[in-house]
């Protein structure tokens, strides 16, 4: 059995990918946990609802409508931690940062209260409600971010794999799940997924084409085939998105349009703005830039050396950082570039590596800035404006694509009134009002106007007028809470803590936002409650430990809710009565510390054995952290505690730069950051650009402090007028339909599901992919069962694409059952089955021959009766033509009258044996690995490794290959002097290896 039921994302303009698998046995598989730029709380109540019945989750892209939403479920729901999470590296890592990015840059992704929560709490306790809106939920800390990814499990491509179910989950039985490449981001993933009969493809948001940094999807294998790989092909549901750009180009003629607007606009001397993502189709973009400013001042462009190029994302320096770690995910050209700057494949010889040589690696950046801090952005800005009188040319891609939150919303704002200045958007918006839909629909309306440009190789692009309209760019800030509105925000988390810790049994996590005080020995006790202890006992125990944590944010709690541990919580308390009482209330709160060990022991915490200097440098840098978040220095008055250290940086601070003694900490945050920026390499950028400004915008902080602590959100309506220029390049990176009617009659999946697109494509495409599945229909079948095959289900509607087989249970009998040899292949018993099937109640009792049965009765006339007798049948019996005697069980009538009769499946007679036995063909079951192959090569002392690609060599005579459509290959060079380490020959290897492979296989005979 297999339901698909989308929880976000189909018949739907929204982006978010949020969807539910349901296979036999109840094991539920849930695939991305998607978000959009409204980041709507409501949207998650349909997942909330599923997250204690789920057995693993499943991420395919690192971008906000794949996972955007996993950092808000794992600090919200308590449950969600404990689901294992599966996904490929670079979406860990680029996820990662661009969750961090998302919670820095937009206090939006923290999502309010809602108000009927509110009320909720303030009516529980008995207070009038407060006229508290729009209060904010805590965001995950930056440490939390990195926590709940580290909890994700990595894969690799390719890789099949069998994983382990959440606690609360029944038995995968035997569920594999294997990751192929997807394109369109770096590490993106299509999903196979088999579970029994059940072979289900997810394959969501892919790109067939190559690109610059993305290689295509692995439909084909990525060698140029004309068949889909075996694993991909023939799916029992095939899970596609039905989303495809309106218009598509080829790579080159798509990059030549975007260099052509940038260079046309830099030219006049306009500033540029791409806004872009900040981890995913940003590498793309950036890499392209970079190695197209490298090309245009090899060849002494000088609009392009007089322009500067920036890259601005509030966390865009990791995410650089990561990519650089994770060439061998992207496609062959960008490994290749890497591998011949590395090897030395330059002019004159140079050894080395990095932007500090002549040629800089694929993502070393020699001309692209990276801009990292609100004030770096500000200090760009306001060069550009101070230079309008000699205006200079200016590229910033800037984050978010929506322009609803990062700096990209700050450089639109800055550039938008004057006409020099261009807006190139690389994708289609949502349909959520923002500020990248509204630019879109101008764009679509041409109302005011177009200007038409030719390209080099004489293509035409419109750049369209935005004429003068205002555009609202409302600012979102977080406002520490005061008065009512605090008490009422205590009050609700004080009813979620006693909510969560009553409800929660096996020691989750409990509901701790990062802006309140933890305690560290409450953390670390155990959950357990006494023996003796009833469950209301242990419920109303949970509820008044969590109410007095919560007393510490000055919630008025009455001495009965408290306990036992009024004693801690409330001053000048020292007795407390414990007659009557049962479990932990009748003796003193005592917190004990659990023990942190593993299999080696208890763990070490290395701080504890660090040398006095190594303490005083960490001490150090973690007082410079936090004069960073709490800002500049205080004085110190009288009776302040000082530092060495600490007086001489004040000292050198008075004379001047000059004489600063140490300034570590800035150079190793510039390094970190990028370490190419006061490179060599970016001297030979323009006046204004990374080289001479690099040192200058290195040294701008922020200058506003985060509110720490309860928040409400308040947005502020900012209408802009907007005269520059708009214009559109599709970079979205997604199949478009011509791959989709060419990949789909080839994967001949038996069932299709369309989700992720807007309805009217979705039904479009679902009316084609009918057409196409038909011809592949058997002969005889009416064209009206294709209805059944393509699927296009609504959000919240189960579709049932379970494989079509028909089943049927019979009975085996007793000597049938004897001679079954089973064999096990994977953990799954497979045998052949040849039998009789007879009705329902009746048996075949085997006459060895009828003749001799005959010549039998004639010498003696009792022999039939004995042998009716010891064969327990006192029906008569029936002779059939064959010679087979069908006799009735006793109480066959008796079970015929009370339910229907199941079949009985016996052993052939001899007669028809023989025949059977000969058409029949034998059939091999299973799925041979050449690692499995080699870790059997090498237990039975034969020395097998890897040469080449997918060539299993054993004793160097015996090579082992794999095709692309499941058949193995096995080559003997066949000469006797090449003696195995046994001291067999050659020949004798090759019958080895032969038989380790049909020992890894179930041999399934004919007869």
């Amino acid at each position: 059995m297999f339901s698909f039921r989308p929880l976000l994302g189909a018949l739907s303009e929204s982006p978010a990918s949020q969807s539910l698998l349901e296979l036999d046995g109840g094991v539920k598989i849930l695939v991305d946990v998607g978000w959009d730029e409204r980041f709507d709380v409501e949207m998650l109540r349909e997942l909330e609802k599923q997250i204690p019945t789920l057995s693993l989750i499943l991420l395919t892209h690192a971008t906000v409508s794949h996972l955007g939403a996993y950092a808000h479920c794992c600090k919200h729901f308590p449950l969600f931690t404990r689901i294992p999470v599966y996904a490929t590296r670079p979406v860990i890592d680029l996820g990662r940062t661009l969750t961090q990015d998302l919670y820095a840059s937009t206090p939006l992704a923290a999502t309010t209260i809602p108000a009927a929560s509110i009320a909720e709490a303030s009516y529980s306790y008995a207070q009038a409600p407060a006229a508290a809106q729009n209060l904010l939920l805590q965001p995950p800390a930056h440490d939390e971010i990195a926590r709940y990814f580290s909890l994700i499990q990595p894969l690799k491509y390719s890789q099949p794999h069998q994983p382990l179910p959440s606690p609360f989950s029944p038995p995968l039985n035997g569920l594999t799940i294997t990751a192929y490449n997807a394109g369109h981001t770096l590490g993106g993933t299509l999903w196979h997924i088999q579970h029994g009969l059940e072979s289900i493809v997810y394959a969501v948001d892919w790109n067939q084409g190559r690109e610059n940094v993305f290689a295509g999807a692995a439909w084909l294998g990525g060698g140029g085939g004309a068949e889909v790989i075996e694993q991909l092909r023939k799916p029992t549901a095939l899970v596609c998105s039905s989303r495809t750009p309106e218009a598509t180009l080829p790579r080159a003629r798509r990059d030549e349009q975007l260099l052509e607007s940038i260079k046309l606009c830099i030219a006049r001397g306009g500033t540029v703005l791409i806004p872009v993502d900040s981890s995913a189709r940003v590498l793309e973009l950036a890499y392209l830039v970079e190695h197209a400013w490298r090309a245009e001042v090899a060849k002494d462009n000088d609009a392009f050396k007089s322009a500067s190029a920036y890259l601005a994302g509030r966390s865009i320096g990791s995410t650089m950082r990561n990519a650089r770690s994770m060439l061998e995910w992207m496609d062959d050209s960008v490994v290749r570039e890497f591998e011949a700057v590395a090897g030395g494949a330059r002019p004159g010889g140079q050894a080395g590596f990095g932007a500090k040589a002549k040629d800089a690696g694929p993502f070393d950046f020699k001309y692209l800035r990276l801009l990292e801090r609100k004030a770096q952005v500000e200090r760009v800005l306001q060069q550009a404006a101070d230079a309008a009188a000699e205006p200079k040319g200016r590229l910033i891609l800037a984050t978010d694509a929506s322009l609803e939150w990062g700096f990209s919303r700050d450089v639109l704002r800055a550039i938008a009134g004057d006409a020099r200045n261009l807006v190139i958007l690389t994708e289609k918006p949502s349909p959520a009002a923002s500020a990248a839909r509204a630019l879109w629909d101008w764009w679509k309306e041409r109302r005011d106007g177009v200007a038409v440009e030719e390209t080099a190789g004489g293509d035409a692009f419109e750049q369209v007028y935005a004429g003068g309209r205002e555009l609202d760019l409302a600012d979102a800030s977080r406002h520490a809470l005061e008065g009512g509105e605090l008490d009422v925000y205590q009050q609700w988390l004080a009813t979620q803590r006693q909510l969560q810790a009553t409800l929660q049994t096996s020691g989750a996590a409990a509901f701790e936002p990062s802006a309140d005080a933890v305690d560290d020995d409450a953390s670390e006790t155990t959950t357990e409650s006494d023996e003796s202890e009833t469950e209301q006992q242990g419920k109303a125990l949970n509820a008044s430990t969590t109410m007095g944590q919560a007393s510490r944010r000055k919630v008025v709690l009455k001495d009965q809710d408290l306990g036992v541990m009024i004693l801690l919580k409330k001053k000048g308390v020292y007795d407390f009565d414990v007659r009557g009482k049962k479990g932990r209330e009748r003796m003193f709160p005592v917190v004990l510390r659990r023990r942190r060990a593993d299999e080696f022991g208890e763990l070490i915490r290395p701080e504890d054995y660090l040398r006095a200097e190594e303490r005083e440098d960490a001490e150090q840098d973690e007082r410079q952290q936090q004069q960073q978040q709490d800002g500049p220095r205080q004085e110190h008055g009288l009776g302040k505690k000082r530092r060495f250290d600490d007086v001489g940086a004040a000292a050198a601070a008075a004379k001047g730069p000059s004489s600063w003694p140490n300034k570590r900490a800035q150079l190793k945050r510039a390094v970190s950051d990028e370490p190419d920026a006061a490179s060599p390499a970016g001297a030979a950028g323009p006046a204004d650009g990374p080289g001479a400004s690099g040192d200058e915008l290195d040294e701008l902080e922020d200058d506003e402090e985060p509110v720490v602590g309860p928040a409400k959100l308040v947005v502020t309506p900012r209408p802009v007028t907007v005269n520059l220029r708009i214009a559109f390049v599709d970079f979205s990176g997604l199949h478009d339909k011509r791959s989709l009617t060419m990949l789909i009659p080839l994967i001949r999946p038996r069932k299709l599901i369309l989700v992720a697109g807007s309805e009217d494509e979705t039904l479009a495409l679902a009316a084609d992919c009918k057409t196409l599945l038909g011809p592949q229909l058997p002969a005889g079948s009416s064209s009206r069962q294709t209805t059944a095959d393509v699927f296009a289900p609504a959000v919240g509607t189960a579709v049932d694409a379970s494989v079509d087989t028909n089943a049927w249970v019979v009975k085996l009998a007793d000597s049938l059952v004897k001679r079954l040899k089973w064999q096990n292949v994977r953990g799954l018993g497979i045998v052949t089955v040849t039998g009789l099937l007879l009705p329902g109640g009746q048996v075949a009792l085997q006459d060895p021959s009828a003749a001799a049965g005959s010549r039998e009765e004639q010498q003696d006339p009792d022999a039939a009766n004995k042998r009716q007798k010891l064969e327990q049948a006192p029906q008569e019996p029936n002779q059939q033509p064959d010679g087979t005697l069908v006799a009735t069980h006793p109480g066959g009538a008796l079970a015929a009258a009370a339910a229907q009769p199941v079949p009985t499946l016996d052993v052939l007679p001899p007669a028809l044996a023989s025949a059977v036995r000969a058409a029949a063909q034998p059939l091999h079951v299973g799925d041979l690995r050449l690692a499995d192959l080699r870790r059997a090569m090498l237990a039975a002392g034969h020395k097998a490794e890897f040469r080449g690609e997918g060539t299993l060599l054993v004793d160097g005579a015996v090579a082992v290959r794999k095709t692309a459509q499941g058949r193995v290959e096995v080559e003997n060079v066949g000469l006797p002097w090449l003696s195995s380490a046994g001291g067999a020959g050659g020949m004798a290897t090759f019958y080895e290896v032969r038989r380790k492979i049909y020992e890894g296989l179930a041999v399934v005979a004919g007869a």
